[in-house]
């Protein structure tokens, strides 16, 4: 699998979160070794793609549109998408390798056949999905970075919203769940900076879930521990 290491000549990216947890089940390798390169879209880091060429989703979807999910976790929410919307591809990127191997499990299970998954840093993705090729984007209950010497390391900032935004559609929806009410604010001041508008049409619809929601792991540990979850979407436009 290719999870985007890095020549000598290319720009040095941190990565701040964890690679891989504990010890992997015998089923959990299996599926990596079985699964993973089959679902694997080619091309995307820069051992194999250092001139970062454009990839071409046609080739993984055909003419379906194409969804990103940004940080899939365990990919209970990705799956729930796939099998929801045969008519849609849906491209997950997820660096955390046991939470890969969690997906890749699900997807046998669902039997979904509209799935590509990158094992690494969206930003890798980024370099290489061609301009306004996505119609729909996802960011799940994503690392907080809590200490403010920290928040430059969420992904609501410059680094990660202005490609993005050229990756969008001009219309596309971009959803983000979080149960941090300081990374709500970061998204309301620093998402609409790189074209998009917050949707929200009264007080308090950001406490209602979307209508095809499916509550994640994270967001039930989030309600057991007494805090509560957002629910912002935005329009390219």
């Amino acid at each position: 699998m290719t999870t985007g290491s890095y020549p000598k000549d290319a720009p040095w990216r941190n990565f701040h979160g964890r690679i891989k947890g504990k010890a992997l089940r015998p089923n959990q390798e299996a599926w990596l070794d079985e699964d993973l390169g089959r679902l694997s879209p080619g091309s995307i880091g820069w051992d194999v793609n250092p001139e970062r060429k454009p990839i071409d989703l046609k080739e993984y979807f055909g003419s379906r549109e194409v969804w990103l999910e940004i940080g899939f976790g365990g990919g209970e929410h990705m799956v729930h998408q796939a099998v929801a919307n045969p008519d849609v591809g849906i491209v997950g990127c997820e660096p955390y390798i046991n939470g890969v191997a969690m997906l890749l499990g699900k997807i046998r299970a669902s039997g979904a056949q509209n799935i590509a998954v990158y094992p690494g840093d969206v930003r890798n993705m980024f370099d290489v999905l061609p301009e306004a090729s996505i119609s729909r984007a996802f960011l799940l209950y994503p690392d907080p970075w809590p200490k403010k010497r920290h928040h430059k390391r969420r992904f609501v900032t410059e680094e990660h919203l202005a490609p993005l935004s050229k990756c969008l559609k001009k219309g596309a929806i971009f959803r983000v769940a979080t149960d941090i009410p300081d990374y709500v604010r970061q998204c309301l001041e620093q998402v609409p900076r790189f074209g998009f508008e917050w949707l929200a049409e009264r007080p308090g619809d950001w406490r209602v879930p979307w209508n095809d929601w499916m509550s994640t792991r994270y967001e039930q540990k989030a309600l057991r521990e007494g805090r509560v979850p957002h629910y912002l979407t935005f329009r390219r436009i």
